[in-house]
């Protein structure tokens, strides 16, 4: 089990450390000699100085000849540009893989080692999450020019997770909705608000935690999809229904803050995400109170997640296509397979 990093050293590179005003890289065992003979190496005094320096080096030593020195690279260049809670799931499953295969060359992995890896990891599901890391990885080797050909992708079929099937009924959002509050406004009108709007525009939780008003216009709802803001940036605008408009002015009214930038915020009028963590901490709480609330006073019997409020609203579109426009998918197939969770109805040859 590895020693908890120091405050100072989190979310810095492997090997790296922070210490008496300047950033150090400890060298692997072996490695020395392509370190002018250190077993640590002062990288520099500032951050951009020393992610420099370790760039320079990396780049002149061409060490990226192991799994380990890819994921080196991968960790510095490519996980910085995700979601905050990505990169700290990229950072959990980085650490098993670099446990196997780090010493590895870059041309000596094949496919039965992943399925070997898979086999002998006990958690499945995680492992699968970690070779898909590994896989994106050795796209990036491929893009960089280190490998020709990504020795893996295509030859490994891992079965998926068991897609979920939980389809809330109209009934139960009703039940939901129906839950009485002391309070004009809070977390009970809040989360009910939450409900009326996701069930009408299937946006996922993000989007619609991080919604403000400047994003409320004249002709709908205008929003970047989080998820897809650093690839393909589109901007997608949400038109006004009756229902919806209505719905929305619901919202507004039930805001503990009502000088709040943000549709549904904190207590302190603040947005429910922490830039920080990439976590909404306080509204998952939230979340969790209500649904407790409405498994001990309505007559739901089985829980359901918010994400299941998303499929809802995918499953009662007249079509696929708009199923598809409304949760934001670029595939359809993937609305279809996971969100689509309504029986298809069949007529019969006769």
């Amino acid at each position: 089990m590895p020693r908890a990093r120091k405050p100072e050293n989190r979310g810095l590179p492997m090997r790296w450390r922070f210490d008496h005003g300047a950033y150090y890289y400890q060298v692997p065992i072996g490695s020395e000699a392509s370190w002018d003979g250190k077993r640590t190496f002062r990288l520099g005094s500032s951050l951009p100085e020393a992610y420099k320096v370790w760039a320079d080096r990396i780049g002149a030593l061409e060490t990226a000849k192991t799994i380990g020195a890819l994921l080196d690279r991968y960790m510095l260049e490519v996980v910085p540009t995700k979601e905050v809670s990505t990169q700290t799931h990229n950072r959990i499953a980085v650490r098993p893989l670099r446990a196997v295969f780090a010493d590895m060359g870059l041309l000596d992995l094949k496919p039965r080692h992943i399925y070997q890896y898979i086999e002998k990891r006990t958690a499945k599901t995680s492992a699968k999450r970690e070779v898909e890391v590994l896989s994106h990885a050795f796209t990036k080797a491929v893009e960089w020019g280190y490998i020709d050909l990504h020795p893996f992708k295509g030859q490994v079929r891992l079965s998926g997770e068991k897609a979920r099937t939980r389809y809330v009924e109209d009934w139960e959002v009703v039940e939901c909705l129906s839950l009485s509050s002391r309070r004009i406004a809070g977390s009970v009108k809040a989360v009910q608000a939450y409900i009326r709007v996701k069930l009408l525009t299937g946006m996922r939780r993000g989007d619609l935690l991080r919604l403000t008003m400047s994003d409320i216009k004249d002709d709908g709802i205008h929003f970047t999809p989080n998820k897809t803001k650093n690839s393909t940036g589109k901007r997608l605008v949400i038109e006004w229904s009756e229902e919806l408009r209505a719905t929305v002015d619901a919202a507004k009214t039930v805001r503990p803050v009502q000088i709040s930038p943000y549709l549904f915020c904190t207590r302190k009028g603040e947005c429910y995400f922490d830039k920080s963590t990439g976590r909404a901490g306080g509204w998952d709480s939230m979340w969790r109170g209500f649904m407790k609330r409405v498994l001990s006073e309505t007559k739901v019997e089985a829980h359901f997640t918010e994400h299941d409020l998303r499929a809802k609203c995918a499953s009662d579109a007249a079509t696929l296509e708009h199923a598809r426009a409304l949760l934001s998918h670029v595939d359809s197939r993937l609305t279809d397979r996971v969100y689509r969770r309504k029986p298809e109805v069949v007529k019969p040859l006769r």
